[in-house]
């Protein structure tokens, strides 16, 4: 495969390493070779989405139990950008939160809003121990 990046990530289910994910993300940014459009703005938009998800995943679907935790995918080609969030929760119905998308201010969806706001798609589904968040971003 040509210039594929392929990363598996594994943290306790605490906010505290959101800035480390977040992070990564960023650096992913910068290690894009052929992405010819503004770096810094997309390293903020992929450490944003990672850490909404990750926020998500541990406060919502994991309910904070530390007996948990969360499992991210970074997938990297030249033209596309996939990550995967999977939690261990009950999961959630996608379609009820893009009902919030359009108000922003409220507190409850705003994860869900920015990330479909920055992202090409998303999809949440059932997966084997839990569900799984995807966020796929195509590059020009």
């Amino acid at each position: 495969m040509k210039n594929q990046l392929e990363m598996d990530i594994k943290v306790p289910n605490q906010t505290q390493y959101l800035g480390l994910i977040g992070k990564i993300g960023e650096d992913i940014a910068y290690t894009l070779k052929n992405f010819k459009n503004n770096r810094e703005e997309l390293a903020y938009h992929i450490n944003l989405v990672l850490t909404e998800a990750m926020a998500n995943a541990i406060r919502h679907a994991n309910n904070n139990d530390p007996n948990k935790d969360v499992h991210i995918t970074i997938n990297v080609s030249d033209k596309n950008l996939c990550i995967k969030v999977f939690d261990q929760g009950q999961g959630f119905d996608i379609s009820d939160a893009q009902k919030l998308l359009p108000d922003p201010t409220e507190d409850h969806g705003r994860g869900i809003f920015i990330i479909h706001t920055l992202m090409d798609s998303v999809t949440y589904k059932h997966c084997e121990n839990g569900n799984v968040l995807e966020m796929n971003k195509t590059f020009n």
